[in-house]
């Protein structure tokens, strides 16, 4: 009897549509493995904090989605997202994160995501946004999608400040709030600290900020601020 129990379980696991969670949280992604675990259709078929435990994983397991932080161990969750477009298309993306949807939404789906949504959202929302992926569609809030209507209708390139940044400009300024330092970055971003100076450079110049000291404090301030 337990054998015929144990292969009925097995084959209802094989039926589950497999998650992949990514986030340097061990809180986060034990949170959310709780969500997805309760739900009949999904399972979770691994956890990673980094690039490079993700890509081992989704090679190794071949999940049907992989939920992403933006901010990664060792990386930016951004890269990830173009990873996967680029080596596992049959991989659909939601990107979870804590930063405002307005800022994001529309640059991740660019870089490959299927979906966005923040942190503060709750469980049944995220089980939604999961599901919508799953079937095939685009998940972001109404607010995000009205935004991107009123681009479209007006032909406008560009709605805020830092629409003006390239993904690795927008990268570097969010590690520059985390605090991390020009070394620091370049190791995370696994560029040279040069590189990291034109980009610090750039970002001065797209949001018309003087000195270092003031990009360190609009980036901490972005940071802290409850839209970052």
């Amino acid at each position: 009897m337990s054998s015929v129990n144990s292969d009925q379980s097995e084959s209802k696991d094989n039926a589950r549509k497999r998650v992949l969670i990514v986030d340097d949280h061990p809180l986060v992604r034990e949170s959310l493995k709780k969500i997805i675990q309760g739900e009949p259709d999904l399972i979770v078929c691994g956890e990673a904090e980094d690039r490079e435990q993700a890509l081992e994983i989704v090679s190794a397991t071949r999940p049907r989605l992989a939920i992403v932080d933006l901010t990664l161990k060792n990386t930016h969750g951004l890269e990830l997202v173009k990873d996967l477009r680029e080596h596992f298309p049959e991989v659909r993306c939601l990107v979870l994160s804590m930063h405002d949807e307005m800022i994001h939404a529309e640059r991740v789906i660019r870089a490959g995501a299927h979906g966005y949504i923040t942190k503060q959202e709750s469980p049944a929302k995220i089980l939604q946004a999961i599901r919508k992926i799953l079937g095939g569609e685009i998940y972001w809030s109404e607010k995000a999608a009205a935004r991107v209507a009123s681009k479209i209708a007006r032909s406008a390139p560009t709605t805020t400040k830092f629409d003006l940044l390239t993904d690795r400009e927008m990268q570097v300024f969010q590690l520059i709030g985390s605090g991390q330092s020009t070394r620091q970055i370049a190791a995370t971003l696994h560029i040279d600290v040069s590189t990291v100076e034109t980009y610090r450079a750039r970002i001065k110049e797209k949001l018309g900020i003087d000195s270092g000291l003031e990009l360190v404090r609009h980036a901490i301030n972005w940071a802290n601020s409850p839209n970052a």
